[in-house]
């Protein structure tokens, strides 16, 4: 496979993956993070760590409207609840240092 169209498969599965967890707004981030060790904030951390390798400004606030496809403050009051304590447990235990 050349280079062009492996770039270009990537970054279709990346958009697939945003707009999938775009639709999955039931899924917390915190139920992500004790599962896979990366969530939405992860997602849009890396897509700003990647803008900045190329040079290109982006900020957190910018880069996080890309991933969660509105404001995240707009998505955290539509979609985010509470984090339970056994959620908060398993993460204490098991967050991830990236």
């Amino acid at each position: 496979m050349d280079e062009q169209t492996k770039l270009e498969l990537e970054a279709a599965v990346f958009r697939r993956l945003v707009d999938h967890l775009r639709g999955r707004t039931d899924v917390q981030n915190i139920d992500m993070m004790n599962l896979a060790g990366f969530c939405r904030n992860c997602l849009s951390n890396w897509y700003q760590d990647a803008a900045a390798e190329k040079g290109l400004p982006l900020d957190k606030a910018d880069a996080r409207e890309i991933v969660y496809g509105m404001p995240y403050d707009d998505w955290k009051a539509k979609y985010q609840t509470e984090a339970t304590a056994d959620q908060k447990a398993a993460f204490e235990k098991n967050k991830p240092q990236h």
